[in-house]
């Protein structure tokens, strides 16, 4: 039994095997309850349930936050509430998209839900090679950590002047290039992803089709891609420790999937949010450089930058659109 002893406390990524069987035993059961028992039937999801999911999804967070702190200290566990705050408010926006990505490929609450969960599963594995390969990078090249800081000042700052944009997902590249090259269905086929009908070329050839469901999980796929390029040196910037760092990722991610029902009826609700979200890549881009130069701040100062930051930008938010909708009313009376 010493070889099980020893596989168990192998070093992966500067942490001990089991830390690692921990988080991915959690993650695993999660899954299978999400899908396993839950919603094992395809359904819509009220919005009741997302909140109640997304609640027991971010207890899980925080408790497995907890339990960093007590097994790693202090610094890791602010490490990890930190990063898993930002993670989670920087993918705010990422609801947005995928709000936008159902409602042009007119995907029915009925089936978002499997797109949503097979998309999560995606997600884990690009992260985890993504951050794998960033914490190869830093760990090898120290100066790659101002390149991200660069990055995400520049980001904050882009993100500040074009907060107002909305995205187009008529002219996105990726569903131009997949309907190019795929045989894509007119309309959907159930919940499946794949369907065999007559060939294009040759009606008495049959071959294998993609149904709008599929495109839109590929589409889900690449916005996850796209907003991980903000997100993760954004946590690098936080810490360089890979098992936070992926940790916090995917545990922000999955709550947000189980909260995406709820908030994707009241996205507009938090439009000033933006601006939020840019103060903090901007200051956690500056912080890389204050790190390098002066001195790692006390991880206390981040967490309470961070969240007043993003507190603020959610009570203005919620302020200012409360304001609009009662001013719209008065003036539809009026009318």
């Amino acid at each position: 039994m010493e070889w099980l002893t020893d596989a168990f406390y192998a070093p992966i990524l500067d942490k001990p095997a089991w830390v690692w069987l921990v988080f991915m035993g959690t993650v695993a059961v999660l899954l299978v309850l999400d899908l396993g028992l839950l919603h094992r039937k395809e359904r819509e999801i009220p919005v009741s349930e997302s909140l109640w999911l997304s609640a027991g999804y971010i207890t899980v967070a925080l408790l497995f936050g907890g339990w960093v702190w007590w097994a790693m200290g202090e610094e890791s566990g602010m490490a990890y509430f930190t990063g898993f705050l930002v993670e989670k408010s920087l993918s705010l926006d990422n609801v947005f998209v995928i709000s936008l990505i159902f409602t042009y490929l007119a995907i029915p609450r009925l089936y978002q839900h499997r797109v949503l969960f097979w998309g999560i599963l995606g997600v884990i594995v690009l992260r985890g090679i993504m951050i794998g390969f960033g914490a190869a990078l830093v760990s090898q090249f120290s100066w790659v950590l101002y390149i991200f800081g660069a990055f995400l000042i520049v980001t904050g700052i882009k993100m500040l002047v074009v907060a107002d944009s909305t995205p187009s997902i008529e002219g996105n590249p990726v569903l131009r290039f997949l309907r190019r090259r795929l045989n894509v269905t007119a309309e959907l086929h159930g919940n499946a992803f794949f369907v065999k009908a007559p060939s294009p070329s040759d009606p008495g050839r049959t071959v294998v089709w993609v149904t709008p469901l599929f495109l839109a999980l590929i589409l889900v796929e690449t916005a996850d891609l796209i907003f991980a390029v903000d997100s993760v040196p954004a946590i690098f910037a936080i810490t360089t420790d890979p098992y936070i760092v992926y940790t916090s990722n995917i545990f922000a991610i999955l709550g947000l999937r189980a909260l995406y029902f709820a908030l994707a009826a009241m996205v507009h609700r938090f439009q000033y949010l933006k601006y939020a979200l840019a103060g903090v890549l901007v200051f956690v881009g500056g912080k890389i450089f204050w790190t390098q130069i002066v001195g790692k701040p006390d991880p206390l100062i981040s967490l309470s930058v961070t969240v007043t930051l993003l507190a603020g930008g959610v009570i203005v938010s919620l302020l200012r659109t409360r304001k609009e909708e009662v001013r719209g009313a008065s003036t539809e009376a009026a009318e």
